[in-house]
């Protein structure tokens, strides 16, 4: 790496990248975040929460004018036959292939991450008990984002399960060595993130699945820091279960719908437990009794957000023609940057890198450590600079390739430096 000990080399180095960045293209592809007003404006000019909440798309806003003038407007109820039905699935199908390696007929698109988690977790659960009633215990992890921990908790509590916790470095993640020591004969699901939400490591997935399933039990993947972003192959690693949100890399808006992903080998098992009329075999028909549909539709359970799906759908087509592997080369360029201006010019103010130096233990993301983290996110976002704040004292620097410039990550880090200088000599 260069040493990037000043701001002119850190604008150099950035320049550099960004000439030589295939990708630079697609930023126009986003709705601009301001004119050119600054921070008084209330503009934002570097925007270092991607991983949080991606930026819209042009088309998204096209697309949705275009659904109410047209499918929703003047076709009214008949779109639900001509197109809506089926949508969960169409566009699960193209999460799968474009972002997950996943064949047709195994990824949904519907419902919040949490329910979705909360569906492939006690689906998850039942078969495993079902198949072997000794087989009683959740593993998951301390570090594991709230809702992965606090979902596992309320299933637990509320099958009179046990939660078996695995407690990682927070500076790392969950590893190999404490997956083999966790699980065991009565181990039924295996709960994890693939990158962590904190620190961004990429959990060994191929290897942990292995050793799940040599136990005898079931692996859930949370993606919601993946998708998008690194490669995940669900099908080629004999995945079981994966869940993610489609708002952070996948820019698919605030609270756009979750995405699930059941291998085709479970899914006429597997019995999710909120049953609703969309997940009936016969919905129209509207029966005394439940039947689940065959395939994936089961994992549906009410109406669909249709509009919500638009926005993903368009970055779904987005990221296809950019291609996972270019934007995947990207990230690590883009992090790499964060990580060499934070042990040069960022270093002399206590900064600290919380995130894996190594590229390829490492996600979208890139935490950085310092005592006043929370006051500086605060500051730093006054000046038109957007991180985000992650307890205890972390600092995340989110970037999504397709709509980030080296120089966008260089200039808000540039602010950081001076924020941390000034305080030094106030």
């Amino acid at each position: 790496m260069t040493s990037l000990t000043t701001p002119d080399a850190v604008r150099a180095r950035a320049a550099e990248l960004d000439a030589a960045d295939p990708l630079a293209g697609y930023r126009e592809r986003f709705v601009p975040m301001g004119e050119g007003q600054g921070a008084e404006a209330g503009e934002v000019f570097a925007y270092l929460d991607g991983n949080s909440l991606g930026r819209p798309l042009k088309a998204a806003g096209e697309a949705l004018q275009d659904i109410v003038a047209g499918a929703w407007g003047t076709r009214l109820i008949r779109s639900w036959d001509e197109q809506w039905m089926e949508l969960p699935l169409r566009l699960g199908d193209r999460v799968g292939q474009v972002a997950l390696s996943a064949a047709a007929g195994q990824v949904v698109v519907a419902d919040s991450t949490t329910v979705m988690l909360y569906k492939l977790l006690r689906a998850g659960l039942d078969a495993a008990r079902a198949a072997d009633p000794a087989r009683r215990q959740i593993v998951v992890d301390t570090e594991n984002f709230p809702t992965d921990r606090y979902v596992a908790e309320g299933i637990a509590a509320e099958c009179e399960a046990e939660l078996v916790w695995i407690e990682p470095d927070p500076a790392t993640g969950v590893t190999v060595e404490q997956v083999r020591e966790a699980v065991g004969p009565t181990t039924a699901v295996v709960l994890l993130s693939h990158v962590a939400y904190k620190s961004a490591w990429i959990a060994d997935l191929p290897e942990i699945t292995r050793i799940v399933h040599e136990a005898g039990a079931l692996v859930l993947w949370d993606l919601c820091h993946s998708a998008g972003v690194v490669p995940v192959e669900l099908d080629a690693h004999e995945v079981d279960l994966a869940v993610g949100c489609t708002y952070k890399y996948l820019n698919g808006g605030p609270g756009a719908p979750a995405f699930g992903y059941v291998a085709a080998r479970h899914q006429g098992t597997m019995r999710q437990p909120i049953q609703g009329w969309m997940g009936h075999a016969v919905p129209f028909v509207m029966g005394p009794g439940y039947e689940p549909s065959p395939g994936m539709r089961r994992f549906i359970s009410g109406t669909p957000p249709i509009l919500g799906m638009v926005p993903l759908g368009e970055m779904v087509e987005l990221l296809d023609e950019a291609g996972l592997p270019a934007v995947t080369s990207k990230a690590g360029q883009l992090t790499d940057f964060v990580v060499e201006v934070a042990e040069g010019l960022l270093a002399r103010h206590g900064v600290r890198v919380d995130s894996p130096t190594d590229p390829a233990r490492r996600g979208g993301h890139v935490t950085l450590g310092h005592p006043s983290s929370r006051e500086l996110t605060a500051r730093l976002w006054e000046a038109g600079v957007i991180p985000d704040f992650r307890e205890p004292d972390g600092i995340r620097i989110g970037m999504s390739p397709l709509s980030t410039s080296f120089a966008e990550v260089a200039e808000g880090l540039l602010v950081l430096d001076r924020l941390l200088e000034g305080a030094e000599q106030g």
